[in-house]
């Protein structure tokens, strides 16, 4: 049976002064293994739902898979079956993916690059990007209203966020929610590799949180040339986008947003 994604709870509602009780649903937080080849990687914290496009796209971010082949993905101990009430999945590729280096600590919904190696270590293995389509900010600042009638579990809950892959004429092409904004963009790079349509080069990635460096280095690794996000981003964030040319925009609005890379 498959793990749900949000739960019901009876609670006290406190409206004008009065009080009552009242269903609420709130998002699933629970934790997850994600295995290369039997050897364990990182346990994050996230919304169950697309386990294996998150496995796969954490260790396509890790650089795990960086000329491997890909043989397949599964929920341990209930075969390939992606709905499996599993906590542990397995990303196999037959030891051609590049030696495992496990996250010492638990990853949580609000860091995604945490007990990792050093910044500089995840640099050096991305080159900037060249020939990617430039995207209209007049797209751009469509994006939040154009993704939003996707988020259903955000409107249940108000608790997860969204990352979207679009083309530059605003079509929306794929949506994932998780609690983490670093699974949600994994989630959305590993069903990427999966149909095999890897590096996005021709395609734009949108958050609906802040973009901060492990948002960037991500989009950057599955070759996103346009990052655009409704909260702010961060220095480094800023620093990496510009290194790897990537066009960065964030504080997205009705009407606005603010472009920090190019500068």
């Amino acid at each position: 049976m498959a793990h749900s994604r949000s739960r019901r709870l009876m609670v006290r509602r406190h409206d004008g002064g009065s009080a009552r009780r009242a269903p609420d649903d709130v998002a699933v937080e629970e934790p997850l293994e994600i295995r290369v080849d039997g050897q364990v990687a990182t346990t994050t914290m996230r919304t169950p739902g697309n386990d294996h496009d998150l496995a796969v796209g954490f260790a396509w971010a890790e650089g795990l898979l960086d000329g491997a082949r890909l043989d397949g993905v599964r929920s341990c101990g209930l075969g390939l079956d992606e709905r499996a009430a599993f906590n542990v999945v397995d990303v196999a590729t037959g030891g051609t993916a590049r030696p495992v280096v496990p996250r010492l600590t638990p990853t949580t919904a609000a860091c995604g690059v945490c007990g990792s190696a050093t910044v500089d270590e995840m640099l050096d293995r991305l080159r900037p990007l060249d020939g990617v389509p430039s995207i209209p900010v007049t797209v751009l600042v469509a994006m939040a209203e154009a993704v939003r009638p996707h988020q259903e579990l955000f409107a249940r809950t108000g608790g997860v966020h969204a990352a979207a892959a679009f083309r530059p004429d605003g079509e929306v092409v794929l949506v994932r929610e998780d609690i983490g904004r670093h699974n949600a963009v994994d989630k959305v790079v590993g069903r990427l590799r999966l149909t095999e349509a890897l590096p996005a080069s021709d395609l734009g990635l949108y958050v609906s949180g802040r973009a901060g460096f492990e948002i960037v280095q991500k989009a950057w690794a599955a070759g996103f040339g346009t990052v655009v996000a409704v909260g702010a981003p961060t220095s480094l964030a800023v620093e990496v986008a510009r290194t790897a040319r990537i066009t960065l925009a964030a504080f997205l609005r009705p009407g606005g947003l603010n472009v920090y890379s190019p500068d």
